[in-house]
C-alpha cells in the first residue's frame, strides 16, 4: 500500500482529499460538542443566577448561628444540597475569581446527572455551594415560595429593586399589582388559597411560575417566574455559519493540495512549449518518484535522446559540408589548369559553366553549414548575444550588394527613421540578405523593403512583384529544401534552404516570420517580426 501510494499521484491527492474530509468531519464533531457543551454550561449558568441569588441573600441577612439549620430544612425541602465553603477551597483562577466577585455563577460536574454551583456571598470571602441531580417540579415550586416569602419580608419601596437585582439572566422575575390576564378565574382561586401555579407554554416550549403573596398589612401582589424556556439545541443560523466555515477551509485545503499538482503539472507543460521551441536543453526538475516524477524523468531523457540524435546529425552535416569543400576546391583548381592550357572556344565555354556549377555547389554548401552552425546553437543552448543594431544601415547595405547582381529590377527601401533593434547583426543581416535575395529571384521589376516601429515589435517587409506564394504552400516553404513548382523555384535557382535559415534566426532572437500576398505589388510579402527585447 506504501509502494503504490508512492508511486501514483492520484491515489495520494485522492487519499489526502478522503483524510481532509474525515478530518473536517471530524474537527466539526468536535467543534459542535464543545460549542454544545458551552451552551448548556451556559444555559444553566443563566438559569442558577436568580435562585443562587436569592439564596445567597437570604441566607446573608441570617444570623449566623441560624444559617446551617436554616440550610438543611431547606435542602430537604428543595431536594437539594446547600452549604456554605471558603473561597480558597475552590482553588479558583484568576478570571474565576473575577467571575464570581461579579455576581456570575460557576457550574460544575461531579457526574453526568450531578451539577453543582458556586456563587460568591454578598460579604465576600466564602461562596455558597449548591448540589442537586435535576430540576424538578418541586424545586421550581419551592423556590418560587421561598421568593414569596422573601418578597413579603421586605419594605413595599425596596421590592422591585430586589427583583431587578436577582433577574439577571435567562430567568425573568417580576411582580404586578393585579393578577396574570393569562390565568383562569379557578387558577387565580388557586393562587390566593396560596398555592404555586404552573403553567406550560406549549408554543414556546417553557414554564411560568405565578404566586399571590400577601404581605402583613398590606394589599396582595402576584409574583410571575418565567417564562423559563427549555435547552434548545444549535440554531440553524449557527449550524450553517459552522458549515460554511468547514467548507470554506476544506476548500482551502482542496486548493492547496490540487495546487501543488496544478503547478508540477504547469513546469512540465512549459518544459514541453520550451522544446518545441527548439530549446532542447530544457529538463524539467524531478522531485518525486510518483507518476508525474516519472513522466518528468521519462521527458529528460526523451529530450536528451532528441539533442543526442540532432546533436550527431549536425556534427555530420558539419563534417560532410566541410569535407565537401577539399573535393569542390580540387575541381576548381582543376578546371582553372583545362582551362588555361586549352584555347579552344567551346572547350572555355563548357569549363566556364563547369565553374558556374562550383559556385552553386560553393554556395549549397555554405547555407547548410549556416543552417547546420544555427541548429547546433539551438541544440547547445546557445543563446542570442544581442547587441543595439540600426536596422536601416542593415536593409541598405543588403540592397547595396544585391543592386548590381539585378540590374533590371527596382529595388528600393522605403523612406523612414532609423530604427534600432538588439540583435546578433550578422544573423539578421543573413536573414534579411536571403528574403531579399529570394525576393529579387521572383519579381519582374520591382523589390520593396519596409520597416515598420510597433509599440513591442519592429517589422521588416519585403515585397515583390512576382506570381506570389499559394496560401496552402505559406507553411511548407519554411522547411529544409522545401520547393514550390517550378515556375518559382527552379527556374530562379535556390536550394530550400534560405527562408528555412531565416526561420531559425528569427526564432532564435525570439521573433517570426511569415508571409502573405503583398498589397500593393500584388506578390509576396515576407515579414521579420523582431521583439524589442530578445
Amino acid at each position: 500500500m506504501r509502494r503504490a501510494l508512492a508511486d501514483s499521484t492520484f491515489l495520494r491527492v485522492y487519499v489526502m482529499l478522503a483524510a481532509t474530509l474525515v478530518l473536517a468531519l471530524g474537527v466539526a464533531m468536535v467543534g459542535m460538542t464543545l460549542i454544545d457543551k458551552v451552551r448548556i454550561e451556559h444555559y444553566r449558568e443563566q438559569l442558577a443566577e436568580a435562585p443562587m441569588h436569592l439564596l445567597a441573600t437570604m441566607i446573608d441577612s441570617m444570623p449566623r448561628g441560624e444559617r446551617r439549620e436554616w440550610m438543611a430544612e431547606k435542602s430537604e425541602a428543595l431536594d437539594m444540597s446547600m452549604s456554605i465553603v471558603p473561597l480558597s477551597s475552590l482553588s479558583p483562577s484568576y478570571f474565576t475569581r473575577l467571575r464570581l466577585q461579579r455576581g456570575g455563577v460557576l457550574v460544575g460536574r461531579d457526574s453526568p446527572h450531578e451539577w453543582r454551583f458556586w456563587r460568591l456571598m454578598p460579604a465576600g470571602g466564602a461562596v455558597l455551594q449548591v448540589s442537586l441531580s435535576g430540576m424538578s417540579e418541586r424545586q421550581l415550586r419551592g423556590l418560587t415560595q421561598l421568593s414569596g416569602e422573601w418578597l413579603a419580608s421586605l419594605p413595599a419601596g425596596a421590592r422591585q429593586a430586589s427583583i431587578d437585582s436577582m433577574t439577571r439572566g435567562d430567568l425573568p422575575v417580576s411582580i404586578s399589582q393585579s393578577p396574570p390576564d393569562i390565568l383562569e378565574p379557578r387558577q387565580r382561586n388557586r393562587l390566593a388559597g396560596g398555592e404555586v401555579m404552573m403553567q406550560l407554554l406549549p408554543e414556546h416550549w417553557s414554564v411560568v411560575l405565578f404566586m399571590q403573596v400577601t404581605p402583613p398589612g398590606e394589599a396582595p401582589f402576584w409574583l410571575t417566574v418565567g417564562p423559563m424556556a427549555s435547552y434548545e439545541a444549535l440554531p440553524p443560523a449557527l449550524l450553517a455559519s459552522m458549515l460554511v466555515l468547514l467548507m470554506g477551509a476544506l476548500a482551502i485545503v482542496i486548493y492547496l493540495i490540487v495546487r501543488g499538482i496544478e503547478a508540477r503539472m504547469a513546469r512540465l507543460e512549459m518544459a514541453a512549449t520550451r522544446l518545441a521551441s527548439g530549446r532542447l536543453d530544457t529538463r524539467v526538475k524531478v522531485e518525486s518518484g510518483d507518476f508525474l516524477g516519472r513522466v518528468g524523468m521519462a521527458f529528460n531523457g526523451m529530450a536528451s535522446q532528441v539533442q543526442s540524435l540532432l546533436r550527431a546529425q549536425q556534427d555530420m552535416i558539419r563534417a560532410v559540408s566541410h569535407e565537401l569543400r577539399t573535393p569542390v576546391a580540387r575541381i576548381r583548381f582543376a578546371v582553372q589548369m583545362v582551362e588555361d592550357m586549352s584555347e579552344d572556344a567551346l572547350v572555355r565555354r563548357q569549363l566556364q559553366g563547369v565553374d558556374s556549377d562550383i559556385d552553386e555547389l560553393d554556395d549549397l554548401i555554405d547555407e547548410i553549414l549556416t543552417y547546420a552552425r544555427l541548429d547546433s546553437e539551438t541544440i547547445h543552448g546557445v543563446e542570442a548575444s544581442p547587441e543595439p543594431v540600426e536596422l536601416r544601415d542593415i536593409c541598405e547595405r543588403v540592397i547595396d550588394s544585391l543592386m548590381p547582381l539585378h540590374g533590371n529590377l527596382d529595388v528600393r527601401l522605403s523612406a523612414g527613421p532609423e530604427i534600432e533593434v538588439h540583435a546578433d547583426s550578422r544573423y539578421l543581416q543573413r536573414a534579411t540578405q536571403n528574403l531579399v535575395a529570394n525576393a529579387c529571384r521572383h519579381a519582374r521589376t520591382r523589390v520593396k523593403v519596409s520597416l515598420l516601429d510597433e509599440p513591442n515589435q519592429v517589422r521588416v517587409d519585403v515585397e515583390d512583384d512576382g506570381e506570389g506564394v499559394p496560401p496552402e504552400a505559406r507553411q511548407d516553404i519554411f522547411k529544409p529544401f522545401a520547393r514550390l513548382d517550378d515556375s518559382r523555384t527552379r527556374r530562379s535557382g535556390g536550394y530550400g534552404l534560405g527562408l528555412s535559415i531565416v526561420q531559425k534566426v528569427m526564432a532564435w532572437h525570439g521573433g517570426t516570420v511569415s508571409v502573405d500576398e503583398s498589397p500593393g505589388l500584388k506578390g509576396a510579402r515576407f515579414s521579420l517580426i523582431i521583439p524589442r527585447r530578445v
